[in-house]
């Protein structure tokens, strides 16, 4: 059989780079301390745990397709209407409703150059063409340079605020002024999966834009302060005419029946998510300090991990870094594939994992090259 005889896939599906996640192992060391997907080292709320016990008779009946209790404890949490929250299969899958909704071939999707790899993916499986847009030299999005690429083929426009991998973040002005100055018809999506861990006066997620205006949407996640990574759960708020339009292509039971009462019961217990804050606000700053104080620099970041630069000399690269520290067990990840070669991304772990990195960094920069 040749090549020609096989199915072949629309034109422009073979020209995607597939997401490839960080890493989890590593061989040969005794304990391994995974530091490369931003995952909170607190874990779920105690209450996730026992509203999955209640719920485990259930397995065999299909999930509420609406996904009503989450939604509802969603609205609870966040002072929002239901009507205008969808729940996902992380909020990855939102993001490709939202370009399999919105976008065509012919159409452009903005967003920034560091931003998070799954934009450009979705965009180019709906067939529409990705336009990264340069950050400034904060490695922070610049609002002048994003307006200044839109054309009249644009229809969707991506700013994650905080972003990942950088953790920078424009204030809530920019993001109004960015809005702005998008035609009404341009769907500006704003990611907020970091959006609980910012503590900064001049930031707002998205929900007093999301409230005034029909073409911005919002993105959250139970990933990372919830501690649900292995539940996939995400969530956005928009006005009805978007969430209706999303209805009518995503999957009929995208949200399984654990995720469901497991999110609802995450979401309610506000002092385990400020336990979490608390942590990584203690830690956020030792780490960057630590790190800075032994010569490597760092993009100031309000998320819960740091962007970790590496001299451009032999012996002190990222990627021997990483070799270095996988062989002692701290797993980060590479950036390369977000356009930043010579830089790791650390999530902020436990307290043994964030010294463990430190004190093996402290080894790596101070050997001879």
């Amino acid at each position: 059989m040749t090549s020609t005889d096989m199915p072949c896939p629309k034109p422009g599906v073979l020209d995607i780079a597939a997401y490839v996640p960080g890493r989890e192992t590593v061989h040969g060391a005794a304990k391994v301390y995974k530091l490369s997907s931003n995952e909170t080292p607190l874990g779920p709320s105690p209450k996730v745990a026992e509203a999955i016990a209640a719920k485990n008779s259930d397995l065999a009946l299909y999930p509420d397709g609406s996904a009503h209790v989450l939604r509802e404890a969603i609205g609870r949490a966040h002072g929002l209407n239901p009507n205008n929250i969808m729940c996902g299969n992380g909020s990855d899958e939102l993001l490709g409703l939202l370009c399999q909704t919105y976008l065509a071939p012919g159409d452009e999707g903005l967003f920034t150059e560091h931003g998070f790899l799954v934009y450009k993916i979705q965009v180019k499986a709906a067939g529409a063409t990705p336009v990264a847009v340069p950050d400034d030299e904060g490695l922070t999005a610049d609002v002048d340079r994003l307006l200044g690429a839109v054309t009249d083929r644009t229809k969707i426009v991506f700013l994650a605020n905080p972003n990942n991998p950088t953790g920078t973040y424009i204030p809530v002005s920019e993001v109004r002024r960015l809005h702005a100055g998008l035609p009404s018809h341009v769907v500006l999506v704003l990611d907020a999966a970091y959006a609980e861990y910012v503590r900064r006066n001049d930031y707002e997620a998205g929900v007093e834009l999301v409230s005034n205006h029909p073409n911005v949407v919002m993105t959250r996640t139970f990933s990372k302060i919830h501690g649900l990574a292995g539940l996939r759960i995400g969530w956005m708020y928009a006005h009805e005419a978007i969430i209706d339009a999303c209805n009518r292509v995503r999957g009929p039971f995208n949200v399984n029946s654990l995720a469901i009462i497991a999110g609802a019961a995450a979401i309610g217990d506000r002092a385990h998510v400020e336990r979490a804050v608390a942590h990584n606000d203690l830690w956020l700053g030792r780490v960057t300090e630590a790190l800075e104080g032994i010569g490597l620099k760092t993009t100031p970041s309000v998320g819960n991990f740091v962007l970790v630069h590496f001299p451009e000399m032999p012996g002190k690269t990222a990627a021997e870094a990483d070799e270095f520290l996988g062989s002692r067990g701290f797993v980060l990840r590479r950036v390369a594939g977000y356009g930043l070669p010579n830089a790791l991304r650390m999530t902020i772990g436990s307290e043994e994992a964030n010294l463990g990195v430190i004190n093996a960094l402290t080894e790596f920069m101070a050997q001879s090259s």
